[in-house]
């Protein structure tokens, strides 16, 4: 069935079909969590720290994308004149693909920036957990 609820519900729903304990531990999203929490569970907390560091700055650095979409129309707009003189020339269909290309670049970047935010979510909140156990 389709759904807006999003990949979170998507997953709550496959584990709800399931059956047994071990059934939910081979589910793909649950056991590539278990990869990750196992590999910064062999890396001592100073290090640990200094990859949550590096992880932060990722997350924020993220940013980039959407800083390079919003400056796209900018730059239309300042070369707007000479852009529709070469798009629209003679009667060309030039446009359509130029739009179809600029669409398609922007959907892509999006759904890439969303991507990296969330897996340098996950990445950071696992690392979070494991020293606070440590200090713990």
């Amino acid at each position: 069935m389709f759904s807006f609820r999003g990949d979170a519900h998507k997953i709550y729903q496959k584990l709800r079909k399931l059956n047994k304990e071990h059934s939910i531990a081979s589910v793909k999203q649950i056991k590539e969590i278990e990869e990750i929490q196992n590999f910064y569970l062999s890396i001592d907390s100073i290090t640990l720290n200094k990859i949550y560091f590096s992880m932060i700055k990722e997350k924020n650095g993220s940013g980039m994308i959407p800083l390079l979409i919003s400056a796209g129309p900018w730059l239309f707009l300042m070369f707007s004149q000479q852009l529709q003189e070469f798009l629209f020339k003679d009667g060309s269909l030039l446009w359509v693909i130029f739009v179809s290309t600029y669409i398609s670049i922007l959907t892509v970047s999006v759904i890439l920036h969303f991507r990296e935010k969330s897996w340098a979510s996950v990445h950071i909140e696992i690392i979070q957990k494991i020293l606070h156990e440590r200090r713990a």
